[in-house]
C-alpha cells in the first residue's frame, strides 16, 4: 500500500486526526490525507490533544473530497472512512475509482457534553483509539530493512 486516505463528515476531527497520527508515525513511507464529505472548521480541542502526543495539528485546513478530487485527484490504494456518511460517500467512489475501503466506526467527539476536561477526554479516547488501528492497519505497509533478504 502506497497511499491512504482518511474521510468523515467534516475533515476537522476524526479524519485530521487520523492523518496527522499516519504522517507521524510513516512518515512519507505512505501518502497521507484526510477530507471531509462537508466542510467544517478546524477544531480547537482536536489541536490541543494533539499537541499533547506531539504532533502539531494546528495548521490543519478542513476541505472536502471534492475539494481533494480538484486539487490532486482520488488516486489512493485505500479509503478507511470513520463515519457513516463518509463510508457511504466512499463506496459511491469506488463507482469510478480502483480504492480498496474499510469502514472503521468512530464516535463523534464533538457531541459529548460536560466539563472541558470530561469533553477532552472524549477527544483523547478517538485520538488514542485511532494511534492503536493506524498503527495496527498500517505497519504492515512498510517496508523493513530485511524485505527480500534472508535470514
Amino acid at each position: 500500500m502506497h497511499s491512504v486516505l482518511f474521510v468523515c463528515a467534516m475533515n476537522s476531527v476524526r479524519s485530521p486526526m487520523a492523518e496527522a497520527i499516519a504522517r507521524h508515525y510513516f512518515g512519507r513511507s505512505i501518502y497521507v490525507q484526510s477530507a471531509g464529505v462537508r466542510k467544517g472548521e478546524t477544531d480547537g480541542f482536536m489541536v490541543s490533544t494533539m499537541s499533547e502526543i506531539g504532533i502539531d495539528a494546528s495548521k490543519h485546513k478542513p476541505r472536502t473530497l471534492e475539494e481533494l478530487e480538484e486539487w490532486e485527484g482520488l488516486n489512493f490504494d485505500l479509503i478507511i472512512t470513520l463515519s457513516p456518511e463518509a463510508h457511504h460517500a466512499a463506496l459511491e467512489l469506488t463507482r469510478t475509482i480502483a480504492a480498496d475501503v474499510e469502514y472503521w466506526p468512530t464516535p463523534d467527539p464533538t457531541i459529548t457534553q460536560g466539563s472541558r476536561e470530561h469533553r477532552l477526554d472524549a477527544y483523547r479516547n478517538i485520538r488514542d483509539g485511532l494511534m492503536y488501528r493506524i498503527r495496527l492497519r498500517l505497519r504492515g505497509s512498510q517496508k523493513s530493512p530485511n524485505d527480500g533478504e534472508g535470514a
